[in-house]
C-alpha cells in the first residue's frame, strides 16, 4: 500500500482548519492509501524546545511517503520547505490543490509540484487515478 504525507499550513490555522481537509482526504481515500498526517502528534506551534522535533518528525513523514499531498492555500513556510524537500531532494511526486490560479502560484510551488489542481476532490481523484494499486 502507497503511503501519502498530508502537508498543509498549520502555524497559524486553527486546528479545525488544520484537520478538516486531512478528514476529509481520509473519507476520499477511502483506505486504499496509508494516510501520514502531522496533526497525530501533539506539539505546540512557537514553543522552542519542540521546534525541532517539530521539523524532524514532518521530514520524516516526507522520507517514509511515496507521494506529497498539499492543501496550498495560502503561503507557508513549513509547506514549502516540505514541497522542496520531497520534490528536488527526494524525488518524490507532489501533488497539490489549491485556489489560486496558475498565474498567482508562487514559482517555487509551481515549479516543485509536480501537479496543482483545484481542489481536494480532483487531487484526490488524480492520485486514485495514477497510484492505485
Amino acid at each position: 500500500m502507497k503511503t501519502i504525507y498530508l502537508s498543509g499550513p498549520i502555524m497559524d490555522e486553527t486546528a479545525g482548519e488544520a484537520r478538516e481537509w486531512r478528514k476529509e482526504a481520509v473519507r476520499l481515500f477511502g483506505g486504499k492509501f496509508r494516510l501520514l498526517d502531522p496533526m497525530r502528534r501533539k506539539f505546540v506551534d512557537r514553543q522552542v524546545d519542540s521546534a525541532n522535533e517539530i521539523v524532524e518528525f514532518d521530514l520524516q513523514d516526507v522520507r517514509d511517503a511515496d507521494i506529497i499531498l498539499v492543501n496550498y492555500n495560502k503561503p507557508s513556510i513549513g509547506t514549502s520547505m516540505e514541497v522542496f524537500y520531497a520534490s528536488h531532494n527526494l524525488g518524490k511526486f507532489v501533488v497539490a490543490f489549491s485556489p489560486f490560479e496558475y498565474k498567482d502560484c508562487s514559482p517555487w510551488m509551481a515549479r516543485f509540484c509536480t501537479k496543482i489542481v483545484p481542489g481536494l476532490e480532483e487531487a484526490v481523484n488524480y492520485i486514485l487515478t495514477h497510484f492505485s494499486e
